[in-house]
């Protein structure tokens, strides 16, 4: 018997917090507000968990902390260097075949945010 299956992709949109990133004396001293979006290809899953298991899925409260740990473990200068370490990360989830993470800084300027995405592994 064939089980039904689709591709599915978890998605955490509009996460803000406040992250130590930029190479600006006044983003050096004080953490400045951002805010990411991820998409996470999880392939082909059955329509429906084999059990309503949380066990059996991946958790997205766990990727949502991995963002948030990821993002404030340490002062980075540059936006692009957080989103490629952000989304190797992410990549190392089990069944986890590609990821798309894009950050906004929220305040870099008065009249625009300015954001950089990335896409890599499978899609």
């Amino acid at each position: 018997m064939l089980t039904a299956a689709g591709n599915q992709t978890l998605t955490l949109t509009g996460l803000r917090f406040a992250a130590n990133l930029g190479i600006l004396a006044h983003e050096k001293n004080a953490p400045q507000p951002i805010q990411v979006d991820a998409e996470l290809n999880l392939g082909a899953q059955p329509l429906q968990p084999r059990d309503d298991d949380i066990r059996h899925v991946l958790d997205y409260r766990k990727v949502r902390q991995i963002i948030i740990d990821e993002c404030c473990a340490e002062h980075v200068n540059l936006l692009e260097s957080l989103i490629g370490k952000l989304a190797a990360r992410l990549l190392l989830l089990p069944g986890v075949l590609g990821v798309r993470v894009k950050i906004a800084k929220l305040e870099i300027f008065d009249d625009c945010e300015v954001a950089i995405r990335i896409e890599t592994g499978q899609w």
